[in-house]
């Protein structure tokens, strides 16, 4: 029996809160921005700030059902304002165009006195309301067992702008957007602060809200066959993060033990550049590499890149047709290679358009250049078989353009915390050569994205088509696009809200190597199932969500019922797509997510599938994990070739 599982350890944990904040005297004097700025202590400061949106004090919530009632009469207090525990419901009407007004714009050109930060913790405070405390001893106890973010971490690590710089709008909004992305924040604010004694001075206060960061991790059926693991998503308030793993099997006469590790630093200094360590030891996987990387983060950046070198010993597998039964059996193989990858872009401002224009929009023009070596390959490469393992070196160059915005909404992916949408275009045109292993062989691609808020809701496009050219032919070649769409949030039955959603991909591979295909089955296409039978090297998949977003909570955790409906189909090469019937699911279930809390939302769902080769039983129960759901953005990185997945 299973004694030790993610979600069930989380669940005594994840009730817990504290407050750190800084204050400092005021000072007349211009600082320089080139002296080290001096955190001061702000713990007992309160700005006169009101929420930042109107919050609905008479929602119902699970104290208002007959349940919530009776349990009020048996449960002692303080227990029961735990379990029953209100979560902020900031949704009222107008509110999305209230987010959508800049604050700072009244503030462009004056300069910044003083910086401070407010690190909040985990329970029980708001970065939409600072007079919000914690309600309860378990709030309290909680907070002490967390170690809240640095207040030098945030100041040294995630601000794009120091005392004595000049405030630019754009990049306050877009440093609340980057410290939203970092996963250790639950939310971000920067309230700017007119100084009375100097009308071109200001204080610029930042305010976070950390997240829940301590993540045990394990299962086990017997005791010679188990999994601990641990994950701090915040190592001691530094912002970096490190994951251990260990398994043991005794009956895996492959390797009894493995290990998983891994560790992220999100920024060196004010250098924006992120580092990465990975260390598995594991049956089917070795792996030791490194990795240092620095982002397009707004458009008013310059140069971006990434150096990276690993080894990589995998388990692979490749179908054969089973001669009685039809059907495609997996034959295992090893793979050994090392990678290194290192790419570097230059953003340029536009010459055109008006100044708003001007001000997000630029061409991008990169560089990168890879090799992937193998040896003690167990397959022979040869021009006709096994050509995914030769040994290659493309030098790929880009030019593009990228036009990006963010649009701030809220109940798409979330449950109620701000989510940065991107609205933009894009257009990145590739050419490289590659003197690979088996013949030198040209590279083409192009990559185009546009998205939009519309009045029936959000639009987004992405549309790719790659190729190798080989003595005059195509080789390895792709045309792919994914359409995503959600609705406006449809307000219904007091203080429920709902979205739908539709996603269509398609795909077409032509010129691809053997065991090059699609498989459309779990998060790629037919969700909750894996099927060998669902692949092809052409495809169409058509998903479409309906998520009821509900007043009710319990210990915190937000209930979001959904229903949902895939359809896929899939072919090779000289097969029509629509032959048969397509591959089906269909099927309801309920979501749960705390947003105080990093790890995945969990969800049950029932399923009911149809069309799919050999899948028994048609009826399905699941209780997993949902892997997080990111927008996709406009920033144009390194040079790539289009993904045939």
């Amino acid at each position: 029996m299973a004694f030790m599982t993610k979600n069930g350890l989380l669940w005594v944990v994840f009730v817990l809160m504290t407050v750190s904040s800084l204050a400092q005297k005021p000072t007349i004097e211009r600082p320089d921005p080139r002296k080290s700025t001096k955190i001061k202590d702000t713990t007992r400061v309160s700005l006169p700030i009101d929420s930042l949106f109107k919050a609905k004090l008479d929602a119902p919530t699970a104290k208002d059902t007959a349940f919530g009632k009776t349990a009020k009469k048996v449960i002692p207090k303080t227990f029961y304002n735990v379990l029953f525990r209100d979560i902020d419901r900031h949704i009222d009407s107008g509110q999305v165009a209230q987010m959508e007004q800049n604050p700072h714009l009244p503030f462009a050109g004056r300069w910044i006195r003083e910086i401070h930060i407010h690190s909040l913790d985990v329970f029980g405070y708001s970065v939409h309301d600072t007079l919000q405390v914690p309600g309860n001893w378990t709030e309290r106890t909680g907070n002490k067992l967390h170690r809240s973010t640095r207040e030098r971490t945030i100041l040294r690590n995630y601000l794009f702008f120091e005392e004595g710089d000049v405030i630019d709008p754009e990049k306050m909004r877009d440093n609340e957007r980057y410290l939203r992305q970092q996963g250790i924040f639950h939310d971000a604010r920067i309230v700017i602060v007119p100084f009375r004694n100097a009308k071109d001075a200001v204080d610029v206060h930042v305010y976070t809200q950390d997240l829940w960061s301590l993540l045990p991790d394990g299962s086990a059926s017997n005791f010679d066959n188990f999994t601990i693991g641990i994950e701090q998503r915040n190592f001691r308030g530094l912002g970096q993060s490190f994951k251990n793993t260990v398994s043991y099997n005794g009956r895996d006469e492959r390797q009894r033990l493995e290990y998983a590790g891994r560790y992220f630093i999100p920024s060196f200094g004010k250098s924006f550049v992120a580092g990465e360590g990975i260390l598995n030891v594991q049956r089917d996987q070795k792996q030791l590499s490194f990795k240092a990387y620095r982002p397009f983060l707004t458009p008013q950046m310059k140069y971006a890149g990434a150096i990276e070198l690993g080894y990589y010993n995998r388990r692979l597998f490749e179908f054969t047709l089973d001669s009685l039964t039809g059907r495609s059996v997996r034959n295992y193989f090893w793979s050994q290679y090392v990678l290194f990858d290192a790419w570097m872009g230059r953003s340029f401002r536009i010459f055109f358009g008006d100044d708003k224009l001007r001000e997000r929009a630029r061409f991008v023009v990169a560089l990168r250049h890879t090799r992937q070596s193998f040896y003690n390959r167990d397959r022979s490469v040869t021009d006709s078989t096994n050509q995914l393992f030769q040994n290659t070196r493309p030098t790929l160059l880009s030019i593009g353009y990228s036009n990006r915005r963010y649009q701030r909404d809220l109940l798409i992916y979330g449950f109620g915390r701000t989510e940065d949408v991107p609205v933009g275009d894009l257009v990145s045109f590739v050419y490289g050569s590659d003197p690979a292993e088996l013949g030198d062989r040209k590279y083409i691609g192009l990559k185009y994205s546009r998205a939009r808020y519309i009045k029936i809701g959000y639009l987004y496009n992405l549309t790719n088509i790659g190729t190798y050219i080989k003595e005059g032919a195509t080789e390895q070649g792709v045309f792919s696009t994914e359409n995503n769409y959600f609705t406006p949030l449809h307000r219904f039955g007091g203080e429920w809200y709902a979205r739908h959603f539709i996603n269509l991909k398609f795909a077409w591979g032509f010129n691809r190597f053997a065991n090059e295909y699609f498989n459309i089955s779990g998060n790629e296409g037919i969700r909750g199932i894996t099927s060998d039978e669902l692949r092809g090297t052409r495809k169409m998949v058509i998903g479409a969500e309906t998520v009821f977003f509900s007043p009710l909570n319990f210990l915190g955790f937000r209930v979001a019922p959904f229903t949902f409906a895939d359809l896929g189909w899939t072919a090779f090469s000289g097969q029509y797509l629509f032959r048969n019937k397509p591959f089906a699911g269909y099927g309801l279930g309920f979501r749960f997510r705390n947003e105080n809390l990093t790890f995945t939302t969990f969800q049950v769902r029932l399923s009911i599938y149809s069309g799919i080769p050999d899948i028994g039983q048609p009826f399905r129960a699941n209780f997993d994990g949902v892997p997080p759901l990111r927008f996709r953005d406009f920033d144009i990185s390194a040079p790539e070739i289009v993904q045939f997945k």
